[in-house]
């Protein structure tokens, strides 16, 4: 993602975020500004 977008005053959901891209994508969104809302079932 570009230094250059931001994401303050956003919501993002991101599921799946226990790991792997989508812990990943979570991380990176909240570095960008955003508020962040995480979710995942938690394996087997």
């Amino acid at each position: 993602m570009s230094e250059s977008v931001r994401f303050e005053d956003k919501v993002v959901i991101v599921t799946g975020a226990g790991g792997g891209l989508g812990r990943a994508h979570a991380l990176l969104f909240a570095k960008h500004g955003a508020r962040v809302v995480v979710n995942d079932l938690g394996g087997s």
